[in-house]
């Protein structure tokens, strides 16, 4: 394994483990965020508010299928963590071919499905009539680059369960400036139109996605050869069991941000951009909450593998911790500075943008702390194995943004809109706190009858 950087998370301190997996995992999560603020940035300044609410008004629909794309990849690289863990590496190969191939079918039907249903989703979420021929030419590509991106998560999500969390920022750095040049070459230059800011992210991914096969295909702990390339049917069993929950997680808790963007389209163009803007300086300060989430999982995956449980509750205090300090920092920061991060997306005399947009952040960033949990313990859950349970979080979530959007914002405006993450946040957590507590009891119940069933046997002889 000399030419495969791994990191072995269960033994040593779990507060430098975490810390070690967590710092070059955030970076890459920021050099991401870099390159999807890019996009809005260009389009807003060279586009004008009606492209950026155009393409503002899609996120929720990318959260719906980009979120299932990426929650599956998330799910099926949970037993490759495992039997990391295990130590199994043989098994760790079988689940990563039959990862690839089961992703490789994910990939084609989800693709032709909503590249047909495109319209008809922009139109059943009440998208303005002015921003309509925006939205659609951004979404369609992005829809056209599904397979990219289920190919680029489950070839970052092999790495990471390794314990590889840097080799994935270097290939996000390249990533994002290829990113940031084709935006300006597509946009400022060959003049694509919003088209072109997809397409930039469509291709800088998929330039990622090579690098990516290359690091693996020169792996020592993965040397594929084309024996290794059979299908097992009880992988695959496993793998479905874990990815397709929480793909559904992540849809299920997208169609809450849907009914909610529905709301906020009826409120006009200028909500509309306003959302835009304040969601994307939210994703920029709530990326090291993906990065605690990731890490969790990971650390949660392998030690559940090599069964130490006692490491667990370490690292959640650990992380914890570390989530709460962060929270009480960025409110500080969107408390006094929000107007300036929004100053990046919308020209300063759009005055009404920027207001609502400055709203919106103050309301979220108070109520980061319970962000940190959501991620902290769903991810958590999910590398425990629990993935079912996980995805109840989700449902949590939709029905309390579904709740805000369908009877708060039609009464309140925009302000009501802005309640809507706090409370999807409040009651995952109402949910997550039991429900970790549930996986932990079940997996010191298991571990307790595989220690006392042979001693009986034993004791019986």
């Amino acid at each position: 394994m000399a030419r495969t950087y791994t990191r072995d998370m269960t033994q040593g301190s779990p507060t430098k483990l975490i810390f070690g997996f967590f710092f070059p995992l955030l970076f890459g999560i920021l050099f991401q965020q870099v390159y999807n603020m890019v996009d809005t940035m260009v389009v807003g300044r060279f586009l004008g508010v009606e492209a950026l609410a155009g393409v503002g008004s899609t996120g929720s629909l990318n959260f719906l299928v980009l979120g299932f794309c990426i929650g599956v990849c998330n799910g099926f690289v949970i037993p490759v963590a495992q039997k990391f863990g295990e130590r199994d590496y043989r098994g760790l190969k079988e689940f990563v071919v039959n990862a690839i191939l089961l992703t490789a079918v994910f990939a084609a039907v989800l693709t032709i499905v909503v590249c047909v249903l495109c319209d008809r989703l922009l139109a059943w979420m009440n998208t303005p009539a002015d921003i309509m021929a925006y939205a659609h030419d951004y979404l369609f590509v992005i829809f056209l680059g599904i397979p990219v991106v289920f190919i680029y998560n489950v070839l970052f999500g092999v790495i990471r369960s390794l314990g590889d969390s840097r080799t994935p920022v270097m290939y996000l750095l390249f990533c994002s400036l290829v990113n940031v040049a084709l935006d300006l070459l597509f946009i400022a230059g060959f003049g694509m139109g919003v088209s072109g800011a997809a397409w930039a992210t469509v291709i800088s991914q998929a330039m990622s996605s090579l690098l990516c096969v290359r690091y693996l295909r020169h792996s020592d702990l993965l040397v594929l050869t084309r024996a290794d390339w059979r299908l097992n049917l009880s992988c695959i069993g496993r793998l479905a069991g874990m990815g397709i929950p929480m793909g559904l997680q992540y849809s299920i808790t997208a169609l809450g941000s849907i009914v909610l963007q529905t709301a906020v389209n009826g409120l006009g163009s200028v909500c509309v951009a306003a959302l835009a803007a304040g969601s994307k300086v939210s994703q920029l300060f709530c990326a090291p909450f993906d990065a605690m989430g990731s890490t969790m999982v990971t650390y949660g995956g392998q030690n559940v593998g090599a069964g130490r449980l006692d490491r667990i509750g370490k690292g959640l205090r650990s992380c914890s911790l570390m989530g709460v300090g962060y929270s009480c920092l960025a409110f500080a920061t969107l408390y006094f500075f929000s107007d300036r991060f929004v100053l990046l997306f919308v020209d300063g005399a759009e005055t009404e943008v920027i207001a609502q947009a400055q709203l919106f952040l103050r309301y979220n960033a108070a109520m980061y702390i319970p962000l940190a949990f959501v991620n902290i313990l769903r991810f958590l859950i999910q590398g425990l194995g629990f993935t079912r349970q996980a995805m109840f979080a989700g449902v949590c979530e939709m029905i309390a943004r579904s709740w805000v959007g369908f009877a708060l914002v039609p009464a309140y405006g925009f302000a009501a809109a802005c309640a809507a993450n706090p409370a999807a946040w409040i009651a995952a957590d109402l949910f997550l706190f039991p429900a970790y507590l549930y996986a932990m009891r079940r997996l010191r119940g298991e571990k307790r009858r595989l220690f006392i069933a042979p001693l009986r046997r034993r004791k019986a002889a």
